[in-house]
């Protein structure tokens, strides 16, 4: 439901949402906040957008103010959105016109949400210091977003300089996922300090810049900045350890590799994450982030500008190679589809039918660490398929090794015959000649014996 009002009051507007609430009935009225986004004219539609995203988890009343032409007669104009056209909020869209539109608080204090938190978002253009802003002072949370600025490290240089409790940005929600993966990396086993990281992403992502500054202050070590090209936004991150390194790259969009030593390497779901999901992730918590005011106070001034490229640093061995990590990971998504057809292929079919008893006897097995009929079907089937291989393998090579050499044997066995023979044949004139040189020994000997004899 749609409501549009020309040249009215804030007193109109509550009345009218008071009216339109009892109309529709069936809404609910559990509000949690209240989000006033101060956005132009021309980004109205996507930011109201992802706020209604962001609402079906954070039910809330939106206040849209959208700042118009200074010049002319005062004049407020305003669309309210219950329903299905707003989500699980109510949004109030104010369009402000001649010197009402320098008074933007005014206009929203009388439609704020009674007894609830209030959370500041400037989707595009945001005031320096946010904190001192008249929207930005009555919020808890004040949401920005560098990414939007045509010089991401200068106004993150100057948000370091107002910092102020409740600050935040959409480029540390981007963050998040990665100082996961990373930390997570870092509670397994071998448990070594990093010596030192390299962050590699586009020279304009403030995302990047972060994250080197929260790893500076985390890890306690020297962490370089290398950029890629334009666009590309976070690429990779090195962890280096004395067993070697840890390295998280996403070399397109969405697949990343997680690599590091004594594990296989991993193919890991990283894609961007989008406005709604990052805004939603900003409304869960509503007090001070103090891992963002360390990462942007105190870690962005230890980083030493960008005097590298990516490619330059990979090819020196201190940043992982973006080339070499996308084939690990079209390589890695290959061998997974492989298993999972063949495990597709090979899997026995499940049972049509399968009692209760039968199935917490199964239950039971399995938890006591026996396998399930089903289970020795399939190594059996295996096995079999196996053993069958393997007789086959062994088959053609006995049939190869007997049918080449056959003519070499027959060749030889006949050779040795006519051997056995010749020296059979000959095995008698031996014999007489051997006998009759014995005989004439012994009467040689018995000769010489008789002269001893008689000479004595």
């Amino acid at each position: 439901m749609i409501r549009d009002l020309t040249d009215t009051t804030t007193t109109q507007i509550s009345k009218t949402l008071v009216r339109l609430r009892n109309e529709v009935g069936a809404m609910a009225l559990g509000r949690v906040l209240t989000l006033v986004m101060v956005v132009e004219d021309t980004d109205a539609q996507e930011a109201i957008d992802a706020a209604n995203h962001a609402s079906r988890q954070h039910p809330c009343r939106i206040i849209v103010v959208i700042p118009g032409e200074r010049r002319g007669k005062n004049r407020l104009d305003a669309q309210i959105r219950l329903g299905g056209d707003a989500g699980a909020s109510e949004i109030v869209v104010l369009r402000l016109y001649g010197a009402l539109a320098a008074h933007g608080p005014s206009v929203v204090m009388p439609l704020l949400l009674p007894d609830s938190p209030i959370v500041a978002w400037w989707p595009g253009k945001a005031p320096d210091d946010v904190a001192k802003d008249p929207i930005g002072a009555m919020a808890q949370r004040r949401i920005t977003d560098a990414a939007l600025h045509h010089n991401p490290r200068l106004l993150l240089k100057k948000r370091a300089a107002a910092y102020a409790p409740g600050d935040t940005d959409l480029s540390w929600t981007r963050l998040t996922h990665w100082r996961g993966l990373l930390a997570a990396a870092l509670d397994q086993p071998p448990y070594e300090p990093v010596t030192e990281a390299v962050v590699s992403g586009a020279p304009e992502s403030p995302s990047s810049d972060l994250l080197a500054g929260w790893l500076s202050r985390r890890l306690k070590v020297p962490v370089r900045r290398v950029s890629t090209p334009r666009g590309s936004g976070i690429a990779s991150v090195r962890l280096q350890r004395a067993s070697g390194p840890i390295d998280l790259v996403r070399p397109g969009d969405v697949i990343a590799t997680l690599s590091q030593p004594g594990q296989p390497d991993r193919r890991i779901s990283l894609p961007r994450r989008e406005l709604p999901e990052c805004l939603a992730d900003e409304l869960r918590r509503l007090d001070p982030d103090e891992a963002y005011a360390e990462s942007l106070c105190r870690g962005i001034q230890d980083l030493q500008p960008v005097r590298q490229s990516a490619a330059a640093a990979a090819k020196a061995g201190k940043a992982p190679d973006i080339t070499e990590a996308r084939r690990l990971a079209a390589r890695l998504g290959r061998d997974g589809s492989a298993q999972d057809a063949s495990a597709m292929i090979t899997a026995p079919p499940a049972p049509e039918h399968a009692e209760t008893a039968d199935v917490r006897a199964a239950t039971v097995r399995k938890l006591a660490g026996k396998r399930t009929p089903r289970e020795k079907e399939t190594a059996r089937a295996r096995k079999a398929a196996a053993t069958k291989t393997a007789t086959k393998t062994a088959t053609k090579t006995a049939a190869k090794t007997t049918s080449k050499p056959a003519a070499k044997t027959a060749t030889t066995t006949k050779a040795a015959a006519t051997k056995a023979a010749a020296t059979k044949k000959a095995a008698p004139k031996t014999a007489v000649r051997t006998t009759a040189k014995r005989t004439a020994g012994s009467r040689a000997t018995a000769k010489r014996a008789a002269t001893r004899k008689a000479s004595s």
